[in-house]
């Protein structure tokens, strides 16, 4: 069997709460994902999702326990190692776009690719090919204020493959659209990750979603179930 693109062993993670006694999100969290699978994670609001996909992406630092990513462990690596991690190893989407607003859907993709030392040439190659495939080829040279919510989170969706990640992390990404174009979005997502052949983990409130990906791990209490 192929080493887990993700794989997170016995994590755990605590906050003071500020009043005494500290507050347990995570405890003991285990999970493994390989290449090429969908999975979702669906957790009611406050089990601490969004803490275990910082965990995960490396924008955060369990307690104790193993990350690891593409087999490398990354758990005690320095913040350089972690950063540099993030930048080619790891895409993120987020409920709400993000995008830079000065910048057009084309230039909003190429940037990250630029801060990884690509060429220009070549980035912007690789940005128009991800705008095409996701329906947007004629409108790469529009603003974020021009398009669509769909269509803004579909830019979004490019440029977290725009470095060509093995794991892509997505924080409600169909959370803030209306149920038409989120399926439509969802959609999209899917077949992006199935022609690249990454690993997905999708936190998600949307039962209906979460039964169209390969399986679901539900978080409660700061255990995986």
């Amino acid at each position: 069997m192929s080493e887990p693109v993700l794989a997170l062993t016995d994590v755990h993670k605590t906050y003071n709460s500020g009043k005494p006694g500290e507050v347990a999100v995570l405890r003991g969290v285990t999970l493994a994902l390989a290449r090429g699978e969908v999975v979702a994670l669906v957790a009611p609001s406050g089990a601490g999702k969004s803490t275990l996909l910082h965990i995960a992406g490396l924008l955060d630092v369990a307690d104790t326990g193993q990350v690891c990513i593409d087999g490398v462990d990354y758990t005690r690596r320095s913040d350089r190692a972690r950063t540099e991690a993030r930048r080619s190893r790891v895409g993120f989407v987020y409920q709400f776009h993000h995008l830079l607003p000065e910048f057009s859907a084309l230039e909003n993709v190429i940037l990250p690719q630029l801060a990884a030392g690509a060429a220009p040439g070549a980035a912007e190659q690789r940005s128009r090919d991800l705008l095409a495939r996701v329906g947007l080829a004629a409108r790469a040279d529009h603003r974020p204020a021009e398009l669509s919510g769909g269509e803004q989170q579909r830019v979004a969706f490019c440029r977290a493959l725009a470095n060509a990640p093995g794991l892509l992390l997505a924080d409600e990404p169909t959370g803030n659209l209306d149920p038409e174009t989120s399926d439509q979005v969802f959609a999209v997502l899917m077949d992006l990750v199935r022609d690249t052949g990454l690993a997905a983990l999708i936190a998600t409130h949307n039962l209906a979603l979460a039964a169209r990906m390969d399986r679901t791990l539900r978080l409660d209490a700061g255990h995986i179930g």
